[in-house]
């Protein structure tokens, strides 16, 4: 009996282990579930996304491939731009005729036209013809050339070597430096008709800038010699100091012209007002001998006419009564004197 009492306590504890076991066993493979599932549904997101992204990096591929595909065309056009650039740079008329066509444009774009505000190839005092003469007021001018060496830069650029490049790139330094006291001696800036500066432009902004870079000092010493270098853009920025100085001078020589149309205004004026009281002091003398005439004047005449009158009146009365005695006295005859005339006459 011990014995069978100890197997049903083992096998109720067995038993009772055992469904603890087992559910603890199934809750735990629900939370497995569970989380398999959810590992499942972010692998599929993870799928998804890196589809994606394969798909959006082989558009940018593509669109990459074709902007650099496009790059390389834009490179040789402009590898074959410079290329005639530079063949029609090579002579020196070409070059000067590409500078005043670069000049045009900055000179379009800064309002200046031509005929109004400047002049082209126009022979000046001493025999020189600057490329451009700028209008300034007081009829003072400013003289430009545009004609600007570029030989040796175009060589430096070409250069196989950096040695090569050095050498081309001092030549043309020494180049502007010449050209700059090849226009100090033309006489561009000896008159007194001239603001006493000329203007050397340079066509491009890399020429520009290469100096700049090398031989900053150059810029001094042209500066020193009457020349200002210019560039498109710092040629603008002078342009429109000249044009606002034209503007100003035109303001200022209007108010000069109103100030003395004033003045001559004042001028009449006065005169104007001196023979206005000139009149009025007449008009006053006038008034007063009009006044007197239509007052006493006028009084004393009708004064004399009412004598006169009265005379007249007492003449007509004296006339009557003397008239109506005479007509009315009886004649030798016994007949009224009127009567004896009508009778008379009647006989006749």
């Amino acid at each position: 009996e011990k014995i069978d009492s100890v197997d049903k306590l083992v096998a109720e504890r067995v038993g009772g282990m055992s469904e603890t076991v087992g559910e603890r066993v199934g809750g735990m493979s629900k939370s497995l579930g569970h989380q398999v599932q959810t590992m499942g549904n972010e692998l599929t997101q993870l799928r998804n996304l890196v589809a994606q992204l394969q798909r959006e990096r082989a558009e940018q591929h593509g669109q990459f491939v074709t902007s650099l595909e496009a790059a390389t065309q834009q490179q040789q056009v402009l590898a074959e731009t410079t290329q005639h650039l530079r063949e029609a740079l090579a002579s020196p008329q070409a070059r000067g005729q590409w500078g005043e066509r670069m000049a045009e444009d900055v000179l379009r774009a800064a309002g200046m036209r031509e005929g109004i505000n400047y002049r082209k190839q126009r022979a000046i005092e001493g025999g020189t013809r600057p490329d451009f003469t700028f209008l300034l007021p007081d009829d003072q001018h400013l003289h430009m050339d545009v004609k600007f060496p570029v030989d040796n830069y175009l060589r430096a650029l070409e250069a196989p070597s950096e040695a090569e490049a050095a050498m081309r790139r001092d030549r043309f330094l020494k180049d502007v430096r010449d050209r700059v006291k090849e226009l100090n001696g033309r006489g561009y800036t000896a008159t007194d008709a001239t603001v006493g500066y000329l203007l050397l432009f340079i066509p491009n902004e890399s020429v520009y800038g290469f100096i700049h870079e090398h031989d900053a000092s150059l810029l001094d010493d042209a500066l020193s010699q009457k020349v200002v270098l210019c560039s498109p853009t710092t040629l603008f920025a002078v342009l429109g100091v000249v044009r606002q100085a034209m503007d100003t001078f035109a303001v200022e020589r209007k108010t000069g012209e109103i100030l003395d149309a004033l003045a001559g205004f004042g001028a009449q004026w006065s005169k104007f007002s001196e023979q206005v009281d000139k009149v009025e002091k007449h008009l006053g003398t006038l008034n007063n001998s009009f006044n007197d005439l239509a007052g006493p004047r006028r009084n004393q005449l009708e004064r004399q006419l009412g004598k006169l009158e009265a005379i007249r009146s007492r003449s007509i009365e004296a006339e009557s009564t003397e008239a109506a005695a005479i007509d009315t006295a009886p004649s030798g005859d016994g007949t009224v004197p009127m009567l004896r005339e009508v009778s008379d006459r009647s006989a006749s």
